[in-house]
């Protein structure tokens, strides 16, 4: 490239020439196709006063690539975020090694595999650490360079960082070019104690190191501590946690900065940005040339990161020439106007071409439910008298305030339907998306449709096209107010980034009514609400006064008696056999060790492994078996679903939240990792909920996932907004202790609430990190598709909000056939044996209702 080189030296020629520090800088984000690279692009936004363009490491060409960095000027420096597999393996690191070698004068950070990268490009070898560290904590020294201003240094001084990682830069293979800047010992982690220990400041000396690429924090400390250190040494004992080149502005650092329990992360990043501002300010000769540009660029980030991560079908690259070749004069906050607009006129246009103007009625009966025996009552008396079609939103468990609402309903108005998707799967087992999908209405007439975008795409296409009056739910508590109730199964996570599924779906890949008659339950207040949605032409009220009747009428005595009145119809094929694994324990224990061996390679941090347990029933009162599984097993995202024409009914029994979106657009996941049983005695069962909550292993299973969620959440949510209020909260159920924490974003303005489940779509506690390849790597452990279970269960209401739970603790019956799923999250701390049991323990409470349940 000696085009841009040449331009370089004339540009360092003129080093005298005053320069300001930008008011923003501009990042280019390489993702490799990792499950945090967002929680440094929320970090980034923040800092860098304007959002990072995200592009994937075989996105661009060379060619573009150096269009955009030399010939537009389009960014001020590089980030290359971690990844799975190794910087030695061209289909894990893309173009990241021809950035390192030949962007010499461009500032570049690389994260974990980007840090690994750095080292391999100038001749360092990579090995096997000797353990694999994911989710764990451990304490750096560093030597005070700039990437470190302002960060203590050394034991019990507070910089305790998250280390995601099974491969390491061997220390006596570093050229003498790349310089050491942070270690950490090769044995010794910490564990989470519930809050970051921000510590002292103590910032050591560095080493005096001859280089063309000076860096000027490294000279003005160099001769301000009493600490040096032995190079040599260091090299045999610890564990490199950063490198900086000798002559380019080029740092990496093993840990990952972006974690949320990483003490001084957001200081790294801080700190980058200021060596990226003093670079430029040395060594570029016009800062009003590389403004020129700036304007416009600025542009790019969201409409970029909305490109890549939403509309597949346009290219980022064709965005980014359209921007950038654009009026160069906008103001900021006018391009956003624009985008926006331009968002809305897309939403104008579904609604325009098939819009449906809704009209919501509602009544409130309030202290009513306790008077009337409960919602198991209200439903049972609705709703059970004939259970096909139904469903049940179920907050079983409200204790704590972990659920408040129950929402019920059957086949009701003109507006009811049914909603039935299969994908098309080639003869070779692989599905690219898209499949048939089944309408059938009130009346019972049927279509179906081949849907080539997929089952997400029509259903984000149906809820844009709803046009209602917020004024008409102003007055009620909850967000559901009629729409979507159902599920979304495991396999379409073709439809969210997944290239294939190995193993078809016997169940539909999702099913869902349209309901458009609805009971609620606030169980705070024990009030109950009847609503009904209906069409601007016309006026129903029927429903509405029926069902006020028959609730008012309601005397609470006939509590479970329709659930339990056919109990003993329940019979099971092989006399009473128990149910059968689809792998036998050596064979369950062999996979752990597969995923051990993935783990220790660097393809996952943690791998969610799975399996199923399935029995034969010949009939089976599938009401009375829910009824008796929240008995046994309460829980805050219980569900019940019947959809009689597909032979199918969900007995679900959640305690874990996949994704919620309220009406003030907040985004929450509350992720479980960590489980452990309940103890005999309440000395035992307390001494249990502590060793969970104090397990590293726990600990970094957690970590690991909420992670993950806060990427997912990164993706479509304003940036600095994504939050974690709870981390690693011990919740007790009727069976387990479970880790929970929560995670908190404000949606951008620009997504649609489709577009955030196909986000974080499936949930990562039932994948693993980094989630595309673990779930490639499930694929290809597990036998058979995982169906509805690993899912979601919930509601899409007809304006855009959303509440889904994850499928587990679950009974599904289809087809002559009861089945449960289970697994856990397999990390280097994985004993196979242990994760055995643990997904034993998981199926206890279902399985032990279908056995026991006449």
């Amino acid at each position: 490239m000696p085009s841009h080189k040449e331009e370089s030296y004339e540009r360092k020629r003129r080093l005298h020439v005053p320069l300001q520090k930008a008011d923003f800088v501009r990042t280019l984000l390489i993702d490799n196709y990792d499950s945090y690279t967002y929680n440094i692009y929320q970090e980034l936004s923040v800092i860098n006063g304007v959002p990072p363009v995200v592009i994937q490491n075989d996105e661009w060409t060379w060619e573009e690539l150096c269009h955009y960095l030399y010939e537009e000027n389009a960014f001020d420096n590089i980030v290359i975020s971690p990844g799975p597999g190794s910087p030695a393996c061209p289909e894990d690191i893309g173009i990241c090694l021809q950035l390192l070698l030949k962007c010499w004068d461009i500032p570049i950070l690389g994260v974990c595999l980007g840090h690994q990268a750095l080292g391999y490009v100038h001749g360092a070898q990579i090995v096997h650490a000797s353990e694999p560290i994911h989710g764990r904590l451990s304490e750096v020294e560093h030597n005070g360079c700039q990437l470190f201003r302002d960060i203590p240094s050394g034991r019990n001084y507070g910089f305790k960082v998250v280390r995601y990682h099974s491969l390491v830069i061997d220390s006596e293979s570093l050229p003498k070019e790349l310089i050491p800047i942070a270690w950490t010992s090769s044995t010794s982690t910490l564990p989470f104690l519930g809050s970051k220990d921000l510590g002292k400041s103590n910032v050591h000396e560095a080493q005096k190191v001859q280089s063309i690429f000076v860096d000027p924090f490294l000279a003005k400390v160099g001769n301000g501590s009493s600490n040096h250190f032995d190079y040599g040494n260091t090299r045999s004992r610890r564990v490199l946690m950063g490198i900086r080149h000798s002559s380019r502005p080029h740092y990496g650092v093993q840990f990952h900065p972006e974690s949320v329990a990483t003490c001084y992360g957001s200081q790294i990043l801080k700190n980058f940005r200021e060596i990226t501002d003093d670079y430029w300010l040395r060594f570029r000769s016009s800062f009003k040339e590389k403004r020129s540009y700036s304007d416009a660029c600025m542009q790019l980030s969201n409409v970029i990161e909305v490109c890549s991560s939403i509309s597949a079908e346009n290219n980022a690259v064709d965005q980014l020439k359209r921007i950038v070749h654009a009026e160069r004069h906008l103001e900021y906050s006018k391009t956003e106007m624009q985008h926006l607009e331009m968002f809305n006129m897309v939403n104008t246009h579904h609604a325009t071409t098939g819009y449906k103007c809704l009209k919501l009625k509602w009544r409130k009966f309030g202290h009513l439910a306790g008077q009337v025996g409960g919602a198991e009552s209200i439903f049972c008396e609705l709703f059970g008298h004939e259970t096909e079609n139904t469903f049940w939103l179920d907050s079983s468990s409200t204790e704590k305030e972990r659920a408040r609402f129950s929402f019920m309903g059957g086949k009701g108005g003109p507006l009811w339907k049914q909603l039935t998707f299969r994908l098309s799967h080639q003869s070779d087992g692989s599905s690219k998306g898209g499949g048939y999908l089944s309408l059938e209405d009130c009346q019972g007439s049927s279509e179906t449709i081949f849907l080539k975008e997929g089952f997400l795409d029509f259903l984000n296409k149906e809820l844009l096209s709803y046009r209602y009056d917020k004024n008409e739910y102003e007055g009620l508590p909850f967000d559901f107010h009629g729409g979507y109730v159902g599920y979304i199964g495991y396999d379409l996570k073709v439809e969210c980034g997944v290239k294939s599924n190995r193993h078809k779906s016997k169940t539909p890949d999702a099913c869902f009514f349209f309901a458009d008659n609805l009971v609620v339950i606030d169980h705070k207040n024990d009030d109950v609400y009847i609503l009904a949605i209906h069409e601007e032409s016309s006026s129903i009220t029927q429903w509405l006064d029926d069902t006020e009747e028959k609730l008012l009428s309601l005397d609470g005595s006939v509590k479970m008696a329709l659930g339990k009145q056919n109990s003993h119809y329940l019979t099971l094929s092989s006399n009473k056999a128990g149910f059968a694994a689809e792998k036998s324990r050596e064979q369950y224990i062999e996979d752990v060790k597969k995923c051990l061996n993935y783990i220790k390679d660097g393809e996952s941090y943690e791998l969610c492994l799975t399996t199923q347990m399935k029995k034969p029933i010949k009939e089976l009162n599938s009401l009375g078996l829910y009824l008796h599984l929240r008995e046994r097993n309460p829980a805050p995202y219980a569900a019940w679903l019947n959809f009689s024409k597909e032979d199918l009914c969900i007995c679900c029994s959640s305690p874990e939240r996949f994704l919620q979106l309220d009406r003030k657009n907040t985004l929450e996941a509350k992720p479980i990792k960590g489980t452990i049983g309940r103890g005999a005695t309440k000395e035992e069962d307390e001494q249990l909920k502590l060793k969970l909550q104090f397990s590293e292993k726990d600990q970094a299973e957690n970590l690991m996932i909420v992670d993950l969620l806060r990427n997912d959440l990164g993706r479509v949510c304003d940036p600095g907004s994504v939050h974690v209020p709870r981390l690693m909260d011990v919740e007790s159920y009727a069976t387990v202790h479970t880790m929970v924490s929560t995670i908190r974003g404000k949606k951008r303005s620009d997504v649609s609430a489709v577009d955030c489940v196909k986000a974080a779509f499936p949930g990562g506690s039932m994948t693993g990190a980094p989630k595309l390849r673990s779930m490639e790597i499930l694929d290809s452990i597990e036998s058979c598709s995982r169906g509805i279970y690993s899912g979601c269960i919930g509601f899409f209401s007809y304006n855009q909000t959303f509440d889904l739970n994850i499928v587990i603790r679950t009974v599904i019956l289809h087809e002559s056939e009861a089945s449960i799923g289970a697994g856990g999250a397999i990390i280097a701390l994985s004993n196979p044996e242990d994760e055995y049991e643990e997904m034993v323990l998981k199926t206890r409470a279902p399985s032990r209702a279908v056995m026991h349940f006449d």
